[in-house]
């Protein structure tokens, strides 16, 4: 799977590459200098956090690099366990057709885009191009999310849920039981979710964002 560790290796690897400091690379993205110190990498329970998509997307464009480069340095960071691949993009509309998925939560049959991303060791991790305003401020129209439908989803995490009527929802798991399923919405002006687990077609975990 896709560490924290290797994502913030490849922030700094994209600062050295331009001949920065961590702290110099986040001024010259027009963030607070201190946003990628190595105390801003942690908990105080020793966890480490994960960078915000917004401050990866602020250097992307502070230093003119695309996406498909700062993969690339995130799959240098991966080194031996394994190589680019391409992953299938999904929209949203397909994600809620009908017959698109298999019975593995997979997309079925063939047509679609494919974007370049690290092996996360999941060989069924797939892309959602986010579209329209309800998942606002956490990802805006266009926005593309890996997910992976081998990542166990635990409270907390960001997923996609599919109900078996064809909904396709990215929200935050509130809770998981043997009988029922809680969403929160990321967007407030919509509403959170209920379901019980027996209308719901699969829950896959959001790995990665791209802004």
């Amino acid at each position: 799977m896709l560490t924290h560790k290797q994502i913030w290796n490849a922030i700094d690897a994209l600062a050295a590459k331009n001949k920065l400091s961590a702290s110099g690379l986040a001024k010259q993205a027009g963030l607070d200098p201190t946003t990628f110190n190595k105390s801003k990498r942690g908990m105080p329970n020793g966890k480490l956090r994960w960078p915000s998509t917004e401050s990866i997307s602020k250097i992307l464009a502070a230093t003119g690099a695309s996406l498909d480069e700062f993969v690339a340095l995130v799959g240098g960071e991966i080194g031996n366990r394994g190589p680019m691949r391409l992953v299938p993009l999904v929209g949203m509309a397909q994600a809620g057709s009908r017959g698109f998925f298999d019975d593995a939560g997979f997309p079925a049959g063939s047509g679609w885009d494919e974007i370049p991303f690290p092996d996360v060791g999941d060989e069924r991790a797939y892309a959602l191009e986010v579209t329209g305003d309800s998942m606002l401020p956490v990802y805006r129209d266009g926005d593309r999310i890996i997910v992976s439908p081998a990542a166990p989803p635990r409270r907390g995490d960001r997923v996609v849920v599919k109900t078996l009527a064809g909904e396709v929802l990215a929200k935050q798991l509130s809770r998981l039981t043997a009988q029922r399923i809680d969403l929160k919405s990321l967007n407030p002006a919509y509403e959170d979710r209920s379901f019980a687990l027996s209308e719901i077609a699969f829950i896959h975990r959001i790995i990665w964002a791209s802004q």
